[in-house]
């Protein structure tokens, strides 16, 4: 069974920190809608790797950079939002999960799509004709 520590301070961070970057930072480098989408915690607290995604794709290394370059300032301001002995080093992390997620989502969309496209012909074909 998982210790609930880090699993609190890991959702604590994540919440704080998706509020730092909603406000924005002055890096020309993060560009594109961010999301925090997962915060994992060492047992003893001392590294977070928080895994981010990016929207669109192509600001992904780049954000990452800036992401990476902001870090200190990152963690102070989280720090004096959330009270820790002391908080822990933030790596960060590209999350392909939803960008993987959103194409099989699509994926499935299209096969719908394209499913009622065929019903729906096969409806309207007079009785007795072969489809083709």
């Amino acid at each position: 069974m998982a210790k609930r520590r880090p699993l609190q301070v890991g959702a604590t961070i994540q919440r704080e920190l998706q509020s730092r970057l909603a406000r924005g930072l002055a890096d020309p480098r993060i560009k594109g809608l961010i999301t925090v989408t997962k915060v994992e915690m060492t047992e003893d607290l001392s590294i977070a790797r928080v895994f981010v995604s990016v929207m669109p794709t192509e600001h992904e290394n780049i954000t990452l950079h800036g992401l990476k370059a902001a870090t200190k300032k990152l963690r102070r301001d989280v720090a004096d939002r959330i009270r820790i002995k002391d908080m822990p080093q933030f790596q960060f992390v590209i999350d392909r999960g939803l960008h993987e997620q959103q194409k099989i989502m699509e994926l499935l969309n299209r096969d719908r799509i394209e499913r009622e496209e065929r019903e729906l012909a096969r409806a309207e074909q007079p009785r007795g004709e072969d489809p083709k």
